[in-house]
């Protein structure tokens, strides 16, 4: 491989990763997901409770799709809605027991994720690596 590998190495790593989780996740009696899906279980646990503006904002979809994601969630019962008081034509959505159950098991399965990740890395060579990353995503971000 050489450096001009790297976006697809890149695109490799996602794969397994999400491959990972996935198959974790199944052998755990979860349905397969979406990485979007898990996104947002991930986003309502950190907010408690969202708009679908707020939702789409953070999960970096446009409101249609994440509406349609949305109601996947809510019919697996991982998440529900109520009218938002200040502006009825919007919804609350929030995670139901079974969507914090979820979120339980996904930290654990997160945690396993990062120790096969970093397996064999140094605490310095972890912080040099996502400093790395974090250059390449701002390089992106200030093109736009």
């Amino acid at each position: 491989m050489d450096v001009n590998s790297s976006i697809s190495l890149l695109s490799n790593i996602h794969t397994i990763t999400a491959d990972f989780l996935i198959e974790k996740l199944k052998e755990r009696g979860f349905p397969d997901f979406a990485s979007s899906h898990g996104n947002i279980l991930f986003q309502l646990s950190v907010n408690e409770k969202m708009t679908m503006g707020d939702l789409a904002e953070k999960i970096n979809r446009d409101k249609s799709t994440t509406t349609v994601l949305v109601r996947k969630l809510e019919s697996e019962g991982f998440i529900t809605g109520e009218p938002d008081p200040s502006d009825k034509r919007s919804r609350i959505i929030f995670l139901t027991e079974k969507g914090k159950q979820f979120n339980t098991i996904a930290m654990e399965l997160s945690k396993d994720l990062l120790d096969t990740f970093y397996k064999d890395f140094t605490e310095e060579e972890k912080s040099t690596f996502l400093g790395f990353l974090l250059k390449i995503k701002n390089n992106f971000l200030n093109d736009y």
